[in-house]
């Protein structure tokens, strides 16, 4: 995918932005606290109608303004707009509205390159579940309706339980069951077929160990199933009754990462982890890309100062393999760039505007 044209308006220190979009892509110098990565974040925004760092929508507002306003043009065009009073979102595509956010998700494509990516494998479930969610919701058809579903009938059955209505809540076991099973199976479906190309991934990226990719249910299921679900959830019930909350599910799952057999989240070395999270997002753009028939945008966030330069060459082997082709890279210095990089033009970003030669 090819993002041509691009108009960000009062979303962080970003005032207006007009550009158009090399079509190998472009490097950003800046400071840090310049908007470079806001600039990402922008670009990002258009393809899950979120913040890519996690923020609440009226925190992206520039301070002082009530709204903003962002607009990417590739094989459609995708708009969005946020107002704080009401905190009214809207979305179009080629200048439609959509009545759903989620019927505009993934009509541009991106995957973003963060040195954060390392938390995705040192850090707890929920960031693992949240990759997976992301990945399958841009590549798999019907996955984000099921993921919707079962978040909808999760949280009313939790409130339900919290409010001490155990018959209300037994009446979202089936809706949740049924949604549930869709989620878990279509993960463990991707994990399946991701784990050979994880573990060459990682070797390429010079790990010289056994790396590993298995999908982690809760211990209470034993299989997948909507009648197995439901059958957890009658097992689980009082437990569930006393703690308020559903405890077993995918939303309970986890995506395990192991090197030579040990959990990498505990015993990998910053490294390691580093190199397993890179592993993932070069995943990410492969499903993106057999899905969508093109490679998506690539949007690289100082990612490549803190590899050493071997490493630094086997991560640019790979890119060139995997996603050849729209990249937006940003760095505080030219320095942090790898040199096969710098042929790209180069932009400088000062306090949220563009210096552009």
């Amino acid at each position: 995918m090819r993002l041509t044209q691009l108009t960000i308006r009062t979303f962080r220190n970003i005032a207006a932005l007009d550009i158009e979009l090399p079509a190998e892509g472009v490097v950003v110098i800046g400071e840090n606290g310049e908007g470079k990565t806001n600039l990402l974040e922008a670009i990002y925004y258009l393809v899950l109608f979120r913040s890519l760092r996690g923020a609440k929508d009226r925190e992206l507002v520039r301070f002082g303004d009530a709204s903003f306003f962002i607009a990417g043009e590739g094989p459609r065009r995708v708009a969005v707009g946020y107002e704080i009073a009401g905190r009214r979102k809207k979305v179009t595509v080629d200048r439609v509205e959509m009545k759903k956010l989620a019927d505009g998700v993934g009509r541009l494509t991106a995957v973003a390159f963060a040195p954060s990516d390392r938390t995705i494998v040192a850090g707890g479930p929920t960031g693992r579940r949240r990759y997976l969610d992301i990945v399958l919701a841009l590549s798999e058809p019907g996955y984000l309706a099921a993921l919707s579903a079962m978040r909808q009938a999760l949280r009313q059955r939790n409130a339900a339980l919290r409010n001490g209505h155990g018959d209300a809540a037994r009446a979202f076991d089936a809706p949740f069951a049924a949604a549930a099973g869709t989620v878990a199976r279509a993960r463990r479906r991707w994990v399946a077929a991701s784990a050979a190309r994880f573990q060459d991934l990682c070797t390429t990226l010079g790990e010289a160990g056994t790396c590993s990719l298995l999908y982690a249910p809760d211990h209470h299921r034993e299989d997948d199933t909507a009648g197995h679900i439901e059958a957890a959830l009658r097992r689980t019930f009082a437990r569930d009754t006393r703690r308020g909350m559903t405890t077993v599910g995918p939303h309970r799952d986890d995506l395990r990462l192991s090197l030579d057999g040990r959990d990498q989240r505990t015993y990998g070395s910053a490294g390691q982890q580093r190199t397993a999270a890179v592993a993932l997002r070069l995943l990410e753009a492969e499903s993106l890309a057999a899905a969508e028939g093109s490679p998506p945008v690539a949007l690289y966030d100082d990612v490549f100062a803190e590899l050493d330069r071997g490493r630094q060459e086997r991560l640019l082997a790979l890119i060139r393999e995997t996603l050849p082709g729209q990249a937006v890279v940003v760095a505080p210095r030219e320095s942090e760039v790898p040199r096969d990089l710098l042929g790209m033009p180069r932009w400088t970003m000062r306090g949220g505007t563009l210096d552009r030669p």
